[in-house]
């Protein structure tokens, strides 16, 4: 992914272990992210357990930002949004990741400065943190269990910030290196099949022919085929028809 494409920074408030970090690198990666900057970690820094965990993703790492304070992490940004499931008693908007990373993207390609805040492990984020966000994140999570771990929730940021940027087909099918089949390949399997079906007395009685007919044509029709499936189909017509003995 080039280094100038606009995209947020993530930033992990005085994450407790190294492990996590890594972890959230990684998720980074996955999605095309790779401005990570981490607020006074707990284990210090560099990390060599956060290192382990990164995996493919160490150069996320080597070139993450290190800061003190939050303030100094957000000095240059000019939107901040917060990751917490408790908004603990402060007047904000609160978005969905949805919303919320859609919301980003608008304005990074609109040429802002965008932060998104993750908190420590064990409590999360405290108030003063969260008072330099601009809005809140809150992921719909079950209420008796809402705490996300840290690299989870960095995932499932970085999964919306990447649906909000890449056309995503919502269904595709893999082909696997076949082609659809034509209405005039579907013709012909159909045709072959009310061929055989008639010499074998399948339509009766006479005058219910020309609905099971049409209803046998509407069955093909509804089928996705490739060629591959309709010469397969074919060819166990024929077997099915050769003479035994």
């Amino acid at each position: 992914m080039p280094t100038g494409t606009p995209q947020p920074a993530f930033v992990l408030i005085r994450p407790q272990m190294g492990e996590n970090i890594g972890a959230a690198a990684r998720a980074m990666w996955n999605f095309g992210l790779d401005r990570m900057r981490v607020i006074a970690p707990r284990d210090g820094w560099p990390n060599e357990k956060a290192v382990a965990m990164a995996s493919g993703a160490g150069r996320l790492l080597d070139e993450a930002q290190l800061y003190d304070t939050t303030a100094d992490a957000l000095a240059d940004c000019t939107f901040v949004y917060a990751t917490t499931a408790r908004p603990r008693g402060l007047t904000k908007p609160v978005m969905s990741p949805e919303a919320a990373l859609a919301d980003a993207a608008a304005r990074t390609a609109r040429g802002e400065k965008v932060a998104i805040m993750f908190g420590p492990e064990r409590a999360g984020m405290e108030n003063d943190d969260i008072a330099r966000a601009n809005v809140i994140i809150t992921v719909p999570v079950n209420p008796d269990f809402p705490s996300l771990n840290l690299a989870q929730c960095v995932l499932l940021s970085a999964y919306e910030w990447r649906r909000a940027t890449e056309a995503v087909a919502a269904e595709r099918i893999e082909m696997a290196g076949a082609e659809w089949a034509t209405t005039g390949d579907v013709e012909a399997l159909a045709t072959h099949f009310e061929q055989e079906l008639d010499q074998a007395g399948f339509f009766f009685p006479d005058h219910k022919a020309a609905s099971m007919k049409l209803n046998l044509r509407n069955l093909w029709s509804r089928m996705p085929f490739t060629r591959a499936d309709v010469a397969t189909l074919h060819g166990m017509l024929r077997q099915l028809l050769r003479p035994r003995g």
